[in-house]
């Protein structure tokens, strides 16, 4: 399908260009090299918005006198690079570095992944966007993190660098609860230390879907249950393990999310960019605003370490989709009267990954 004209506001227009094109810098503070999540970028305030833009040599986009250039034109909008936070040079009394347990997103996100290995990583059952182990591999994290450690850094960086909310995600176990009973342990240690801390989960829909209670009586107080597409050929190209599960599974889950959770306290990722029609996406952003579920649409971005570039060669989505699709949805958001802003904590909240947030959204 032909991208319909834009709508969006250039502020969005020009953040989307951004995710997907970069910004030519030598370095940010903080930044991240792969993962499980937006990787191999630095995390930026652009005007004054959180931002996580990737950090290529190659992009038309640079930075100068803390303005954003594009050709070396200037587009009207300031950048200011999130600073070193200062619980990254702490360690625990074992000699693990705090940042290999936790990690500073945008300006005020703690994130952590609880357990950095994932059943699916066999190249025949990998998600072909992912680079969970990649950053194990590199040594820059550990396998496992214990709820102490996660308590301990989350002090940490609550009382140096003021953190305002966290995200807790894990790589898929074997378990019935594809790992959710390790992120309730966690949740629960922080919450000893920081009660009064937002914290999001992440994980897969269980396959006992009374765990969604557990990590809610923890204290997790929002939830991301992301199936990235919801095409069903898109799923099995990009995701053949994890698409195996099926959409009504994740539909259940996010029902009995949204009863235990509340409305506009589960979400879900949506990759703009896996091949899915632009009209069917959005039509089942609907479905899932309709049931009280947060659609948060992120434009795919073929990260180095993932299957999509060293094996498929995939680009990123053309800017101009991306841009109508962010303002479609966020349209509609609007008009359900959800907003990032008002969940508790995680992806939604935070908004550095995606353009709704520049919406309204």
């Amino acid at each position: 399908m032909t991208a319909q004209p834009l709508a969006a506001n250039s502020g969005t227009s020009t953040r989307v260009d951004v995710a997907i094109q970069g910004i030519r810098l030598l370095d940010a503070p903080v930044s991240r090299r792969s993962g499980a999540g937006p990787s191999d970028d630095g995390h930026l305030l652009l005007d004054g918005i959180g931002a996580a833009i990737p950090l290529n040599p190659r992009s038309p986009y640079s930075v100068r006198g803390g303005r954003l250039l594009l050709d070396g034109a200037d587009t009207g909008m300031g950048v200011e690079a999130v600073a070193r936070p200062a619980f990254y040079d702490l360690s625990t009394a074992d000699g693990v570095s705090y940042e290999q347990i936790a990690r500073l997103h945008s300006s005020h996100v703690l994130a952590t992944t609880v357990v950095q290995t994932c059943v699916r990583y066999d190249e025949s059952e990998r998600c072909r966007f992912c680079a969970i182990e990649e950053s194990l591999n590199a040594g820059s994290t550990i396998a496992v993190k214990s709820p102490a450690q996660i308590a301990e850094v989350a002090k940490a960086a609550a009382e140096l660098d003021g953190i305002t909310q966290m995200v807790m995600t894990t790589g898929t176990s074997n378990g019935r609860d594809r790992g959710a009973v390790h992120l309730a342990r966690c949740v629960r240690a922080v919450r000893e230390v920081l009660p009064d801390l937002p914290i999001q989960v992440q994980c897969e829909p269980p396959g006992d879907l009374s765990v969604i209670g557990d990590l809610y009586a923890a204290g997790a107080r929002s939830i991301g249950i992301h199936v990235e597409s919801l095409d069903d050929d898109a799923r099995r190209r990009w995701m053949p393990g994890k698409g195996s599960v099926p959409l009504d599974e994740y539909r259940a889950a996010w029902r009995e999310a949204v009863r235990v959770f509340g409305h506009n306290q589960v979400s879900t990722y949506l990759l703009i960019g896996l091949g899915e029609d632009p009209d069917e996406l959005v039509a089942g952003v609907e479905e899932l605003i309709a049931m009280g579920v947060y659609p948060f649409v992120v434009p795919f971005r073929p990260l180095a370490g993932t299957l999509a570039t060293d094996v498929d060669g995939a680009s990123a989505p053309d800017p101009a989709v991306v841009s109508d699709i962010t303002f479609r949805v966020a349209q509609r958001l609007r008009a359900a009267g959800m907003h990032g802003t008002d969940q508790k904590a995680g992806c939604a909240a935070c908004g550095a990954c995606s353009g709704l947030s520049c919406e309204g959204a």
